[in-house]
Order: C-alpha cells, then sequence, then structure tokens
C-alpha cells in the first residue's frame, strides 16, 4: 500500500469516523480520545525498523532511547549503520552498549538477513503481503509477531494490523468494555472483525483509554 503523506490525514479521519459507529463504547473512545494523531516512521529500512523495535523490547523508554544512542555512537560516519557494519562489529561492543546477549544475537540477525535479502528492502517489503511478512521475518531468532506488527504499524504504515498479544491494546479493551479481565488473543481477534479496515487506528485508540474510565461513560 502507498505511504500516507502527514499532510493529508483523511484516512485517519475515515478510520476515526469508522470506530465511531462500531458501538456506544467505541463513540466515546473516539470522542473523550479526539482525533488520531498516529505517527509512523516510514523513512526507515526494515532492518533498521525492526532493530529499533528490538531495542525497546521489555524496556521503558527512556532506558533504550539512551541504549539505542550508546549503539549509534559506535558509528558516528553514519545515521545508522550498514548490516556489513554491525556484522564486523564485536557482540562485546554491542553489550556495552547493554544489549542483552538474546538482543545482541538478534541485531546481528538481522543485519545478516539484511545483507542476504532474507530481511526485506523497503520496496519489496512495501509489495508483500501482511502475513508473508509475518512468516519471513518470525523466522529470524529473536523476532515475535509483535514486533513484525509493530514494523508493519510504524514503517510500511499499514492501516489494518492488530496487535492481539500486545498488553496495552488488551488492557485497553478490558477497560473499554469493562471486562473482569483482559480478553484473550482469539476473543480479541473475533472483536477485532467490527474494526477493520482501521484496526492499527483501533489499536492507536486502544492505548489510550482512560484509566479512570466510570461506568458513566459507558451508558
Amino acid at each position: 500500500m502507498p505511504p500516507i503523506a502527514p499532510e493529508n490525514p483523511a484516512p485517519y479521519r475515515d478510520a476515526s469516523a469508522h470506530l465511531a459507529g462500531v458501538d456506544a463504547d467505541w463513540a466515546w473512545l473516539v470522542a473523550t480520545v479526539g482525533p488520531c494523531t498516529h505517527a509512523p516512521k516510514p523513512a526507515r529500512e526494515p532492518y533498521e525498523a525492526l532493530i529499533r523495535a528490538v531495542a525497546y523490547q521489555q524496556l521503558h523508554v527512556r532506558a533504550a532511547d539512551a541504549m539505542v544512542a550508546r549503539f549509534l555512537a559506535l558509528f558516528p560516519e553514519a545515521p545508522f549503520p550498514t548490516p556489513q557494519q554491525i556484522l564486523a562489529t564485536a557482540p562485546e561492543a554491542l553489550r556495552a552498549c547493554g544489549f542483552s546477549t538474546r538482543k545482541v544475537a538478534t541485531i546481528q540477525a538481522l543485519a545478516a538477513g539484511a545483507a542476504s535479502g532474507l530481511v526485506p528492502g523497503r520496496e519489496e517489503a512495501l509489495a508483500l503481503e501482511d502475513d508473508a511478512l509475518v512468516a519471513r521475518l518470525t523466522a529470524l531468532p529473536g523476532i515475535g509477531r509483535w514486533t513484525v506488527e509493530m514494523f508493519l504499524i510504524y514503517t510500511l504504515e499499514r492501516l489494518d494490523i492488530l496487535p492481539v498479544d500486545d498488553f496495552g491494546v488488551r488492557d485497553g479493551y478490558r477497560r473499554l468494555k469493562s471486562l473482569p479481565a483482559a480478553p484473550g488473543r482469539r476473543e480479541l481477534a473475533a472483536a477485532g472483525d467490527a474494526l477493520r479496515p482501521y484496526r492499527t487506528i483501533a489499536a492507536w485508540y486502544l492505548w489510550r483509554v482512560p484509566k479512570d474510565k466510570t461506568p458513566a461513560a459507558t451508558a
């Protein structure tokens, strides 16, 4: 699908209107949160986007920011290192940036995949279907479905991705629907059918469900 230009928010307006029409809960959420300001980063190459996603896994943003900054400082001659530069870097140097042993192995696998063509370039990735990219990239060690879904959302600007394993999405849906517990992945996937073809924007809103949502708001 073609990139969405920041100056053309029409798809987001259409998505918000669609979601507001799903039911009273979604109408309340869209009205409460307001217009969607989803901000993808389409200029990044897939391997860079995936490496950044790996860096931020299970870390607070500030800690991950510092770790990525130390990583980039290893390669001052370029905005982001090439796969070959990463492969030529000793694992100990990557560990010194703060990456765990598992993350170092994943970063090296991504660099090797980019060098071999397993990790597609941007133009090839844009031409591939979501499921094909998920299958291809999750074959790499340390790359799970969630990481690929974040790549689809933020780098390829896909509008119909619902990351059902994401804690924030699941907990947001629990609060939105006043459920006693977060839904399972199958339950949330089924609920997502009504949100098509804008499940990415639905996830954006679910990440922002107010924590103090009151019963009166759901009436």
